[in-house]
């Protein structure tokens, strides 16, 4: 972001100046490797293209006079981009039906989303509307979340970037913050996955487009 402004920094001037702030310098993150099963076979699909893996979870925050709130974080693994992040005191499976319609009427439709073993995902009736519009689910292993880590990431920064930066007078200000994150997220924030380019569609589905699914079949 500095470099887009025209300054002329590396990441070793930009760490001594975090340190002088004293600031938080993020630490190296080590190689993994993949999760494999006995028989040979991968734990985790991996994305290949917009719409293929999409993915959810839920966040809790409180507002300054310590009533909770939730939020449903909802991420395309493959591009990135933030697709919903509702807020509301309380979140429940007719919410996250809500929240999927909603996108379903206007985008194309994921072929699976992964999410872990909550009963807000694994309710029969979130499982049977997937199913009714061909969705395909994916529950991460019980007590694994590093089998969902695109969301788990995302949960993290929204968390440092936000959420350990604020307080939230309220929940409609908690509601309005939130969003203006996700938009920053989605069409501001560079992401060293993208080439340093934010996840929003104007920015990288042109590209994305020109995909040929049938190349990975």
């Amino acid at each position: 972001m500095l470099r887009r402004e025209g300054f002329m920094v590396n990441h070793k001037r930009v760490e001594r100046l975090w340190k002088i702030e004293g600031l938080k310098i993020p630490k190296k993150q080590p190689p993994r490797r993949r999760l494999w099963l006995n028989d040979g076979s991968c734990v985790r699909l991996r994305p290949l293209y917009p719409n293929h893996v999409w993915s959810y979870d839920f966040v809790q925050h409180y507002t300054h006079d310590k009533r909770k709130f939730r939020m449903l974080t909802l991420i395309d693994e493959f591009t990135k981009e933030c697709l919903a992040l509702p807020v509301a005191r309380s979140l429940k499976s007719e919410q996250v039906l809500d929240t999927l319609s909603d996108l379903f009427t206007s985008r194309p439709i994921p072929e699976h989303i992964r999410s872990d073993n909550g009963s807000e995902f694994t309710a029969e009736k979130v499982r049977e509307w997937l199913k009714a519009v061909g969705v395909k689910t994916l529950f991460i292993t019980p007590g694994s979340p590093w089998e969902n880590g695109y969301n788990e990431s995302f949960n993290g920064k929204l968390r440092d970037e936000l959420l350990n930066r604020e307080i939230f007078d309220s929940l409609i200000e908690a509601k309005v913050l939130v969003e203006r994150w996700r938009k920053e997220y989605n069409q501001i924030r560079p992401h060293s996955s993208l080439g340093y380019r934010p996840p929003a569609p104007e920015a990288i589905y042109p590209k994305i487009q020109q995909f040929d699914k049938s190349f990975v079949n």
